[in-house]
């Protein structure tokens, strides 16, 4: 797995595989590319600072987190 931020677009991508994309889809922000089988292999965050903070936030607090 490979972890990257952008800061100047706001986004975080996550590379699950080294698999070839397909296509994608997106939900609430977060962008979902999979593989020609049906496998996620990266994802784009946008707005990644506001959805990490959240994330940390809601550990510390034991709740489930959520796409702001």
């Amino acid at each position: 797995m490979k972890v990257k931020y952008s800061r100047d677009v706001d986004i975080l991508t996550v590379w699950l595989s080294d698999d070839p994309f397909d296509h994608a889809e997106e939900t609430e922000g977060i962008i979902t590319h999979f593989s020609a089988a049906g496998k996620p292999v990266l994802l784009e965050i946008q707005g990644a600072r506001e959805f990490l903070l959240s994330s940390l936030t809601s550990l510390l607090k034991d709740e489930e987190v959520s796409k702001p």
